[in-house]
Formats: C-alpha cells, structure tokens, sequence
C-alpha cells in the first residue's frame, strides 16, 4: 500500500485513531464536569436533546440519530424512563410502535441544561482559533 511507509516508523501519538480516543477522552472529561449537577451521562444527554428538537421518537430510529447500538440506547431510555425524563405513547401510525417523548421534567432538563451543553463544546475547542474550530468540525463531518 502506497500510505504505509517501509520502516518500522510507527508512531502511535501520530495516529489517527488514537489521537481521536484522546480527543474523546478530554470531551468527555469536560462534559462530566460540566454537567456534574444535572447527573447525565454524554448517552442521555444526546438522546434527551435529539428527542427535544424531534419531538418523538422511535427508540431504533433515536438510536440511529444518536449512534447508538440498541442494547445502549435501550439502557439510556431506561434510566431516562426510571428518572421521568421520558415517557412512551402509541404510535398513531404503527400500533405495534411507542414513541418517546419528553416528558415535563425531561422538557424543563433540556431547557435548564442547553446552555451548559453549549459550554462543553466552546471548553473543549477551546485550544483552536475559530478559523481552526470550523475545519475541525467540516472534516470530522466527512469522517463520519
């Protein structure tokens, strides 16, 4: 393959891959300072605030929004559920479906935490300029 080059030059902090998982970790870090008093993980930050600008959802279909496998995004909606943040009604189009939604208290979550949801992003591109912030964002969208 062309890109490989013929000595053993490795170098793992070079690497794509790990240098992505260390950019998570630190988001991640951020993220559970941040929203340290709203007691929510990353996981069901992302589905409470997807469910917020859809209105209702399947679980499959929030999963697939959210990128989250079905075991996982099953596990989210429980804790949500178990905490009154989301609730499920009938599909009117599919009997056989329930659609989430916010319940009150998920809606009032949303509303007190954006902000703050807001704060991770501007903390963890904190370190680029906002010309270098916008081409991080362009190409991560292309990779995924």
């Amino acid at each position: 393959m062309a890109d490989e080059p013929d000595d053993n030059s490795y170098v793992l902090e070079d690497q794509i891959g790990h240098l992505l998982r260390r950019a998570h970790q630190r988001a991640t870090q951020i993220f559970l300072e941040t929203f340290a008093n709203a007691d929510l993980t990353p996981t069901q930050w992302a589905a409470l605030s997807k469910l917020a600008s859809e209105t209702a959802a399947s679980q499959n279909h929030l999963g697939r929004m959210t990128a989250m496998d079905p075991a996982t995004i099953q596990g989210v909606i429980r804790r949500l559920e178990a905490r009154g943040l989301v609730g499920r009604t009938d599909d009117p189009n599919d009997r056989r479906r329930t659609l989430l939604r916010l319940t009150e208290a998920g809606e009032a979550m949303v509303e007190k935490v954006t902000a703050i949801a807001f704060q991770v992003s501007a903390r963890t591109l904190a370190p680029l300029d906002d010309d270098d912030r916008a081409r991080l964002l362009a190409m991560l969208k292309k990779l995924v």
